[in-house]
């Protein structure tokens, strides 16, 4: 049997139309469960909700196979689309046509099937949705892929297309490998800081202003840098590939929402690594319900006096500035009510993690994510000046704040696929080294075959990523595609982390594998910037009750 199918973009091509048409008849489907008298309705989409996040994964996995084709066609007009790449898709098309038709795993315990969303009796039964549901992804055609990324050093061309984005990703992939990749496990066990000297030359990279304007000390670049970089720097720790994180949070709300006066101070000190800035949004009790934050600020004079508490705030202590959301108007219980602050306070040390007056703090121990810490903060007249409120305008902060939720989004599945190549990598070195009845694990089929999946989904997700943010690069909408790019990543991240953990055996569940770690910190990829289940209610809601689907 021929485990590369001949004419493979056309019959890939082809498969999509009828995968799409199931995808359409889902949509019409999920969309009569969920409303009434022609409009979306609340207590229906509540009560039919496994139907609409089910119609979201299902959405997702057909924007997967549009960019992996999409990839592979770029590929092969730039004369770079071989083998592996070749197999790739292949795999992820025969994969991932299976689980539309069997079911798709919305988390390990939700499997959710065509007929969970009314398509009973609709198949894809196509003659190429058939052949790639039962050759394209084979165990000859995992073997074969476990055989082509064996060495550890190419696992498929990622398709940048752009030979300044060629450079970036080698120059952070060195500098991940030397001063990163060495040290990160030390850090994660002894659950200490960054120390401060990577913090700087992280800075002195650029990372911080990677996508302000020049005119602001930035470098003027987009979100498509913003991932290669993301994702190299998380490759080695997602706590490196996390600094930037806040900054770009920051440096999107005042450039979006600021004043001119309040951008010609804030940016450029962000940008430099100056002003390390942290994102004070949630609150105890909250979480994603962000309208209903407590948190209050009078205006006494020039100032705003703050009283409430905030929780989950990374790298609290270290910043020296907070973009702050607080309720400035007590008379609204929702997000009308909510302003944005840009509020200083000094740099903490470990002596005196917050020393500013009226506000006080105390680290929340986790399992992973631990380079920057995760810290609770109580404030009890702690002062903001009246000319940080970010754009002048009371009652803006919640509308702020969703400006910059697409790029958080596209930055976070960025973190995730680096986090899912490290487990990857880490999977196939063990796997090589280890010796069991006679020759490496890695022969095992397996074992191999796991770790060849890996690379296909890491790759999907790659795509994903770099999808979502060369729309946004180019000016368009992208919060359903950064969703999407956000909730598939974190589950691969996290599948990734879990079976190359499982192919370490009982070693891997020891702290000094660096696989323990990864799991750790792949796990909180499906929670922050949106947990797994809000970002399939986002999808859902955006494309059933809009023109897009």
């Amino acid at each position: 049997m021929t485990i590369l199918l001949p004419d493979l973009l056309a019959t890939c091509e082809a498969a999509l139309a009828p995968v799409n048409a199931l995808r359409l008849a889902a949509k019409a489907s999920v969309t009569a469960m969920v409303s009434k008298d022609g409009r979306i309705d609340s207590a229906l989409f509540e009560a039919n909700q496994t139907a609409a996040h089910g119609y979201a994964w299902l959405a997702t996995y057909v924007a997967a196979l549009e960019q992996m084709l999409g990839w592979a066609r770029r590929l092969e007009a730039a004369g770079k689309l071989g083998e592996l790449e070749r197999l790739m898709l292949q795999a992820a098309f025969g994969e991932y046509i299976a689980q539309i038709t069997g079911g798709i795993a919305m988390s390990q315990c939700e499997i959710v099937r065509p007929a969970d969303m009314g398509l009973d009796g609709h198949a894809l039964s196509s003659p190429e949705t058939k052949l790639l549901r039962k050759q394209g992804c084979t165990a000859a055609v995992r073997a074969r892929i476990a055989e082509l990324i064996r060495d550890g050093h190419h696992f498929g061309e990622p398709g940048l297309d752009d030979e300044t984005l060629v450079l970036i990703q080698e120059q952070f992939r060195r500098f991940t490998d030397e001063e990163v990749v060495p040290h990160a496990h030390e850090w994660h066990l002894k659950d200490e800081l960054i120390p401060i000297e990577v913090v700087d030359h992280v800075a002195e990279m650029g990372v911080f202003g990677l996508t302000l304007p020049e005119e602001y000390g930035g470098l003027g670049l987009g979100k498509m840098s913003m991932c290669v970089v993301t994702e190299e720097l998380s490759r080695g720790y997602i706590g490196v590939g996390s600094l930037g994180t806040r900054s770009e949070i920051a440096g999107e709300l005042i450039r979006l929402g600021g004043t001119p006066e309040q951008k010609e101070y804030w940016l450029p000190r962000i940008a430099s690594g100056e002003v390390l800035p942290t994102a004070v949004f949630t609150e105890p009790n909250t979480g994603s319900d962000l309208g209903s934050l407590r948190a209050r600020a009078v205006l006494e004079g020039d100032s705003y006096r703050i009283t409430g508490n905030k929780t989950w705030i990374t790298h609290a202590a270290r910043t020296d500035v907070m973009t702050l959301l607080v309720r400035t108007d007590p008379a609204t219980k929702d997000y009308k009510g909510l302003s944005m602050l840009i509020a200083p306070k000094p740099r903490g040390t470990e002596a005196a993690p917050f020393p500013a007056p009226g506000m006080t703090g105390g680290e929340i121990k986790v399992l992973g994510y631990r380079g920057m810490k995760e810290y609770e903060l109580g404030f009890d007249g702690f002062e903001v000046p009246a000319a940080n409120l970010l754009g002048g305008v009371e009652g803006q902060g919640f509308k702020q704040l969703m400006e910059t939720f697409e790029s958080a989004r596209i930055q976070t599945a960025a973190r995730a696929v680096g986090v899912a190549q490290r487990a990857m990598e880490e999977g196939l070195r063990y796997a090589r080294d280890r010796i069991q009845f006679g020759k490496p694990i890695y022969q095992f089929p397996r074992v191999g075959g796991k770790i060849a999946w890996m690379a296909v989904e890491t790759m999907i997700a790659r795509q994903m990523s770099y999808f979502s943010a060369r729309e946004k690069d180019g000016g368009h909408r992208c919060d359903i595609e950064a969703g999407m790019a956000k909730l598939l990543a974190a589950r691969v991240a996290w599948s990734n982390a879990d079976n190359a953990l499982q192919v370490h055996g009982g070693n891997g569940y020891a702290e000094e594998y660096q696989i323990s770690r990864i799991l750790c910190d792949a796990r909180i990829l499906n929670i922050f910037e949106g947990a797994a289940e809000i970002q399939a209610q986002v999808i859902a809601r955006g494309l059933l009750g809009g023109a897009r689907g």
